[in-house]
């Protein structure tokens, strides 16, 4: 039986596409879809606190993309640390 990972390497995909259809993507792709939204929302509720919040959540979403290797470092770090200091003593279970 072989493993299986699920979803595996979709940032990886793009990069071997190429640089530029990675840096398309999160340069203009992800922003574009973020104002896209905001302006969707606005659109359809017609209200400024639903409006706020979905400029609040596509800025999110924004920054979270801008910072993606940012957060895979920091991810791989905390993975190290938790595997390294995960000790099970017999009799914990």
């Amino acid at each position: 039986m072989q493993d299986v990972v699920l979803a595996s390497g979709w940032i990886s995909t793009g990069a071997l596409l190429g640089n530029d259809i990675k840096a398309l993507i999160f340069n203009v792709g992800i922003p574009v879809l973020c104002g896209l939204f905001v302006l969707f929302v606005g659109w359809k509720t017609k209200a400024p606190g639903p409006t706020i919040t979905a400029a609040v959540l596509a800025t999110v979403v924004w920054g979270l993309a801008a910072n993606m290797d940012t957060l895979q470092s920091k991810t791989v770090e905390d993975v190290t640390h938790y595997d390294s200091t995960m000790t099970v003593h017999k009799g914990d279970q």
